[in-house]
């Protein structure tokens, strides 16, 4: 007898069989046995999730000897037939590969007729998306009235082409992707029954690389049996997918928590050399990632995919979580850019080098020092020291109050400043150092540097390359070193240059607008011919 792949055999032939879809099969058994039919259905979903079986096992269900019923009885001659695909009265059709009008006017000219062996004529059109519009018309009138014989069961992995006349004909059911946790459960079943030696860790890479298709899970189960000689092994799974080892992943989570550039770049040469899917190892290091980040938050998380999990519980040892945040957004984004890159290995070493090279700046709180931001990095072995916070600022010295703009020099010299707007618009400052100086308000200044209040709405401009931007500016306008303290508070103190300069240009708006609405030949003509000023269309000479 030849051999039968596993995809055919291990075909659910009653409802029972099926995997998962649970929201679908009950609404498909009370139907069934409530006898409230539908002349038309749309299954929906991606594809081997299992849109034809259900079709068949619902066709079987519609024209088994014993009724109709939720439990076809699978013996007689109509149940054979339906799984033999030989039942006349079920009529399967490829949308792929008849998608011409004529076509479709040919099939549903026979609508009409009686089923020749069973009680309803039931007809099958796969991926019906691919029907031209004018096969979509013919369809349209006999999916409105049709016969009382005839049952339609459209399936598509696309239902957005399918014209909505067609779809409120239809009561529609998307069919879900399966979680790689029940694939794998089915495939050690299969295993077990069919007698094969399966490593768990091997079904549960299967069950990865299905993508939520049980069909696909099937069939890499048959080629990895052939490929293991009849038994299932990791190694030999993960060589067959062209993914990396658990030790080549430990190498590249071991440089990542390190920031060990040169260590991350010989990885990716050691997983290139061996002609590995580098897309696929991007895609397992932003998982290794992703599992991290939920086991630090949730630490009594349970045990998921072995490598991975195991992956994930060094990695989360190793750095904090803002760490594995950046981490995880430059790996989502290297996924979206690695087919731009020249070749897969370089676009995998600038991901890498990128999640090394960037870290997140951590700004002080409001009322926490230097001390303490030099203290907020990922794990360590020695507890974080708390630094105190600074002392309020003297209400005694001479002059506008901390806050106010102006802050006088303390007895001892030191940084003077007398109005911090003016002196940011005086800095040689670009980019994002200069909306951040222009952003903040001035708290303090003294002989160590200036202290600076940023709003909470703005933390987003708080780099470390902007903090250092913006030190080395003052401390070239002043002559000496000056240090930058950053607070960030839910609101800014006092007024930022930002504020300041935005107040003047809607003061400067408000003024050319008054004078654009005084002008006599401006009112000349909105007396004589009903003009008006179109709102938005004025603005000042200097803006």
């Amino acid at each position: 007898m030849a051999y039968q792949v596993l995809a055919r055999k291990w075909r659910p032939s009653s409802f029972d069989e099926m995997v998962g879809q649970e929201h679908v099969l009950r609404a498909f058994t009370n139907a069934l046995e409530q006898q409230r039919l539908h002349h038309a259905y749309l299954l929906t979903g991606t594809r081997g999730v299992g849109k034809t079986t259900l079709a068949r096992i619902l066709a079987k269900c519609l024209n088994c000897e014993t009724g109709v019923t939720a439990a076809p009885c699978g013996g007689c001659e109509p149940c054979r037939d339906i799984d033999a695909g030989r039942f006349v009265d079920l009529i399967e059709v490829d949308a792929a590969s008849r998608t011409g009008v004529e076509d479709t006017r040919e099939l549903l000219d026979n609508v009409q007729y009686a089923p020749a062996r069973g009680r309803f004529k039931v007809y099958l059109i796969d991926e019906v998306h691919m029907l031209s519009g004018h096969s979509f018309n013919a369809l349209l009138k006999t999916l409105e009235e049709p016969p009382e014989h005839v049952k339609f069961i459209l399936a598509t992995t696309d239902p957005q082409k399918v014209p909505v006349t067609v779809l409120s004909r239809c009561l529609q059911f998307n069919l879900k992707r399966l979680s790689p946790e029940r694939i794998a459960s089915h495939l050690a079943r299969v295993a077990e029954q069919e007698g094969v030696q399966a490593e768990p860790a091997a079904l549960r890479a299967l069950a990865r690389a299905a993508d939520g298709s049980m069909r696909d899970a099937l069939s890499l189960m048959d080629q990895a049996i052939a490929y293991g000689a009849g038994a299932v092994r990791a190694a030999e799974v993960a060589d067959m997918l062209g993914w990396a080892s658990a030790e080549h992943m430990e190498a590249l989570v071991e440089a990542l928590g390190g920031r060990d550039a040169a260590a991350a770049l010989a990885a990716v040469d050691a997983l290139a050399e061996q002609g590995l899917d580098l897309e696929g190892v991007l895609r397992d290091l932003v998982e290794v990632l992703s599992r991290s980040a939920l086991l630090q938050a949730l630490p009594a998380l349970g045990s998921g995919d072995g490598m991975v999990d195991a992956l994930a519980r060094r990695l989360a040892g190793m750095v904090s979580a803002e760490d594995l945040q950046v981490f995880y957004q430059i790996g989502l984004q290297g996924r979206r850019d690695l087919p731009w890159a020249p070749d897969p290995r370089s676009g995998l070493q600038m991901v890498l080098l990128r999640m090394i090279a960037f870290e997140p700046f951590r700004g002080a709180p409001e009322g926490a020092g230097r001390e303490q931001l030099s203290n907020t990095r990922g794990p360590s072995s020695e507890p974080a020291q708390t630094a105190q916070p600074p002392p309020e600022p003297s209400t005694a010295a001479a002059g506008p109050q901390v806050g106010a703009g102006l802050v006088p020099a303390p007895s001892g010299g030191g940084v003077h400043v007398e109005d911090w707007a003016a002196l940011v618009s005086a800095l040689e400052l670009r980019g994002v150092a200069r909306a951040l100086a222009e952003n903040c308000a001035l708290l303090e200044a003294g002989e160590a540097g200036v202290v600076l209040g940023l709003a909470e709405g703005h933390r987003g401009l708080l780099t470390r390359n902007a903090q250092q931007r913006l030190e080395a500016a003052l401390s070239a306008h002043f002559g000496t070193r000056v240090r930058v303290e950053m607070r960030v508070q839910a609101r800014a103190p006092a007024e930022t240059p930002a504020e300041r300069q935005a107040r003047a240009l809607a003061a400067r708006q408000r003024e050319a607008e008054a004078a654009i609405e005084a002008d006599p030949l401006v009112q000349a003509l909105k007396e004589r011919l009903g003009a008006r000023i179109v709102e938005g269309s004025v603005h000042p000479l200097d803006s």
